[in-house]
């Protein structure tokens, strides 16, 4: 009897071990699938970006068709609104996941301001556009660069408001109760205490933020649309990488698909920069 539930044992670890290597092959096909498919992307942006780099790409205005010129005003142009969208959307973010963290986790208020961050955050970009072009760009009867700041705003907000409440929710209850016995108020608490002790995973979330309107294209098309020349002037219809790479990688002139690639390759390495950040500041955390 006990021979035979040896063999059963041996068996069933055996039966065991093939099952593992079956998953972990799977597992490790699939990784390297998506893996080739990475690379080959990032291989191809990089063999066609660099061509397109020069001195003039950095200096020069976008060009017309068959001539030299660069990408400065689009990489302006994005930086700008990139930057304005940032500054208005991340105390918004912030403040909302505080408030939905330290002040009234279960109210209804609260419920109800969950429901319309999980609908934004799942909202395609398109829509968001088209939502401010309704309300900025028709009423006032022209494209800018303060719509387009709008749009990529109410972006922001949503990543940053769901980033700030997980990281203060994750703040151990003993360090608040620890400030209250003290006679710390609740702000003294949130400023001093969760707030400091998740700064870096709401860093994280706002560059993740920022990482990700980037290169959004749909709603600066519906906003900002584009202009060839420089403008400091956020009133005006402004340019910005991501629209202009639309524009020139759609052309069958050659010096505007190799400006087009040179954009891409900006983008790229300025988006995969701020991921690597963001997973600097969270393995500092951990």
């Amino acid at each position: 009897m006990s021979i035979s539930l040896d063999e059963a044992r041996v068996a069933a670890f055996a039966r065991r071990k093939r099952v593992n290597a079956i998953a972990l092959t799977m597992s490790m096909l699939a990784m390297g699938f998506g893996l080739f498919w990475l690379f080959w992307i990032l291989w191809e942006t990089l063999r066609l970006g660099v061509g397109g780099l020069a001195l003039a790409t950095f200096t020069e205005m976008t060009p017309p068709p068959n001539e030299v010129g660069g990408l400065a005003n689009a990489i302006y142009g994005s930086f700008l609104m990139v930057l304005l969208s940032t500054f208005v959307g991340t105390p918004i973010g912030v403040m909302a996941g505080i408030y939905l963290a330290e002040y009234d986790p279960k109210g209804w208020l609260a419920s109800v301001t969950r429901f319309v961050n999980d609908i934004l955050l799942s909202a395609p970009s398109i829509v968001i556009g088209l939502f401010v072009y309704a309300v900025i760009v028709a009423r006032y009867k022209t494209f800018s660069g303060w719509a387009g700041a709008m749009a990529l705003a109410l972006i922001v907000i949503p990543i940053v408001i769901r980033t700030t409440e997980n990281m203060l929710q994750l703040v151990p209850a003993g360090l608040r109760e620890a400030a209250y016995a003290l006679g710390a108020p609740k702000w003294k608490v949130i400023l001093s205490i969760t707030m400091k002790a998740a700064r870096a995973g709401i860093l994280t979330g706002i560059l993740l933020a920022v990482a990700r309107i980037s290169g959004e294209t749909a709603p600066l098309l519906f906003t900002a649309l584009n202009n060839q020349f420089w403008t400091s002037n956020l009133g005006d219809p402004m340019s910005s990488l991501p629209v202009t790479i639309f524009k020139f990688a759609m052309s069958p002139y050659e010096n505007w698909q190799k400006l087009a690639w040179a954009g891409v390759l900006l983008i790229t390495v300025t988006v995969l920069g701020l991921n690597i950040l963001a997973r600097v500041l969270t393995r500092n955390k951990n």
